[in-house]
């Protein structure tokens, strides 16, 4: 068994220091979402620590109760950004907008994973960096080109980079928010590292997006807080920093990109920002009536899809999956023993195949390997690449089968070329 992973219990907002004012979802006890288990210590006991989401009284900042280790998430990924066609091209389309509007001098990324984004901007010629805990991964994207510092950011770093390198004119923090136990050190060495005039983009998925959309599977140990405008608005502001501008995006399900500058710098917002404010403020996100019904709603969906998967099975319907993404396993360890219905998942991550999924104990195959069993029913646990899975499970020789996904509700479809 490997070492237990160290946790915390937080009673105060990692944001702002207020209590919480009630639970917005609790999803039990769940191993690390991440934590793929080799298939030769699977009888081993496996480490579970509570997942529930809280609300800051205060700032509204919803957020894990329970905080696992950085360390021990982190420090060895599994994720790559660039097994996604759709994640790669969203990239590719940022930087041609950022060097068509900005041209930037020098950019540095933040959680820049296996060089998926950074490497656009090597390719013309833009001086970057990128900032990746993940050893594996940064010697993925030094591979590419990109100049990787395998550390965690913070102050301290920001320190050094801005001494030895100079402030960079843009700093690009995608996915990372929601990934930092110490939000105020983060924020606060952003605001360091920037140079006078220059930019942050800020992407993460929207905390109404999630709440409309039931997406209750992002929820796992390795995102400490799910953001709303409001509540990254008051953590920004906390720093001396302010939204500019901000663009909706479908990307992961809904999510937000934020334009940010030094505070003294925005005269003027675009109508983008106050519109968003003035519709969180009318959904009620400042109260408590926002928030009240969504684990509710949670425990119906999943009921409804443990009776989907048994009414399957006694049909004598084969079930594999696709996607062994985070997100897939929070969803798979909240359904409980029905999980085990399924009886495989593929994915094409070869740091993935011949693991086990945290939890469930499910196989993970290749995607020629799954499609070799025949399954009636493809669950594809990344919903929010259907369209693309799709594509990739015609590929397969799965012409006729049925894709299935359960959130935000469940559909089942014929699979198409």
């Amino acid at each position: 068994m490997s070492a237990p992973v160290s946790w915390t219990k937080i009673s105060q907002c990692r944001a702002c220091g207020h209590g919480f004012s009630g639970v917005f979802c609790d999803l039990g006890s769940q191993p690390l979402a991440n934590a793929y288990v080799r298939p030769q210590v699977a009888h081993d006991d496996e480490q579970h620590i509570p997942l529930r989401a809280v609300i800051c009284s205060s700032c509204r900042l919803v957020q894990l109760e329970y905080l696992a280790s950085s360390e021990a998430i982190f420090c060895d990924y599994a994720y790559l950004s660039s097994m996604s066609s759709s994640f790669v091209e969203h990239a590719r389309v940022f930087v041609q907008r950022m060097v068509r509007e900005y041209q930037p001098k020098f950019v540095v990324e933040i959680a820049s994973n296996d060089g998926y984004l950074l490497q656009n901007f090597v390719r013309v010629g833009t001086r970057c960096l990128g900032i990746e805990p993940a050893a594996n991964l940064a010697a993925f994207a030094q591979q590419k080109g990109v100049e990787t510092i395998s550390r965690f950011f913070g102050m301290s770093l920001a320190d050094e980079i801005s001494q030895t390198r100079g402030r960079p004119d843009l700093i690009i923090a995608n996915n990372v928010l929601a990934h930092v136990p110490d939000v105020n050190d983060f924020v606060a060495g952003i605001k360091h590292l920037l140079a006078p005039g220059g930019l942050i983009s800020i992407e993460f998925p929207h905390l109404v997006a999630m709440v409309r959309g039931l997406q209750f599977d992002t929820i796992y140990h390795e995102h400490y807080a799910y953001y709303s405008l409001i509540a990254v608005e008051h953590l920004l502001h906390a720093h001396g920093l302010a939204v500019a501008d901000l663009d909706q995006l479908l990307i992961h399900g809904g999510s937000l990109r934020l334009f940010v500058r030094h505070a003294q710098e925005v005269t003027h917002v675009t109508e983008s920002v106050v519109a968003l404010r003035r519709q969180e403020q009318a959904l009620g996100l400042e109260g408590e009536d926002f928030y009240q019904n969504f684990e509710m709603s949670v425990q119906a969906l999943l009921e409804n899809f443990r009776q989907f998967l048994i009414k399957a099975d006694h049909e004598g319907k084969k079930i594999a999956a696709y996607g062994a993404a985070a997100k897939g396993n929070t969803f798979l360890n909240a359904l409980g023993e029905t999980a085990r219905l399924i009886s495989c998942v593929a994915d094409v991550n070869l740091l993935k195949q011949g693991h086990l999924l945290p939890g469930t104990h499910i196989p993970i195959v290749s995607p020629q390997d799954m499609a070799a069993t025949q399954p009636d029913l493809i669950l594809v646990l990344p919903w929010n690449l259907s369209i693309e899975i799709e594509k990739v499970l015609a590929g397969l020789g799965l012409n006729g089968k049925t894709m299935v996904t359960a959130i935000p509700h469940l559909s089942c479809r014929e699979i198409s070329a």
